[in-house]
C-alpha cells in the first residue's frame, strides 16, 4: 500500500474479515449438521478437488489444509473410521498411499458443496464490492 490506511479502509477491511468469518462459521455449522466435523469437510474437499485423478497423498492433503503431516494422519484415521474415505496404495509406487472418497464421503461432500455454492453466490456481490473498494483505495 502506498498510503496510510484511511478510516474507510479500516471499515472495509473489518467488513471483509467479518464476512469471511461469518461464512466460515456458517460452513462449520453446515458440516456439523451433515454429520461431519469441519476438518473432515475440508479433508473431503481437499481429496475431491485435488487435480491428480489418483487422489492426493497425506502430504498433499496436509498442504491444502495447512496442517502438519502427523495431524492429517490423525484426521485421515478418523475420517476412514467414519466411512468417509479410503487409503489406497499408489499403482506406481507401493510405498505411497493415496486418499479417495467413499460413496458416503462423496454423497456428504456433494450435499455440502451444493449448499456452499449457493451461499457463495449470495455473498459474491458484497465480497466483490468490498474487494473492489480496497483495490481502488490502493491506487490512490
Amino acid at each position: 500500500m502506498t498510503h496510510k490506511p484511511s478510516d474507510e479502509d479500516y471499515r472495509r477491511l473489518l467488513e471483509l474479515r467479518t464476512g469471511l468469518r461469518r461464512f466460515q462459521r456458517w460452513s462449520e455449522q453446515q458440516a456439523e449438521a451433515a454429520g461431519v466435523t469441519p476438518a473432515q469437510h475440508q479433508l473431503l474437499l481437499a481429496i475431491r478437488g485435488h487435480p491428480d485423478d489418483r487422489g492426493p497423498t497425506i502430504g498433499d492433503a496436509a498442504g491444502h489444509l495447512l496442517l502438519r503431516h502427523h495431524s492429517v494422519v490423525g484426521l485421515v484415521d478418523r475420517a476412514e473410521n467414519a466411512g468417509l474415505i479410503d487409503r489406497v496404495p499408489d499403482a506406481d509406487n507401493r510405498s505411497v498411499v493415496r486418499l479417495r472418497l467413499t460413496e458416503q464421503g462423496s454423497a456428504q461432500l456433494e450435499a455440502l458443496s451444493e449448499l456452499h455454492l449457493t451461499e457463495l453466490a449470495h455473498l459474491a456481490p458484497t465480497m466483490h464490492a468490498l474487494w473492489a473498494a480496497l483495490e481502488a483505495a490502493d491506487t490512490v
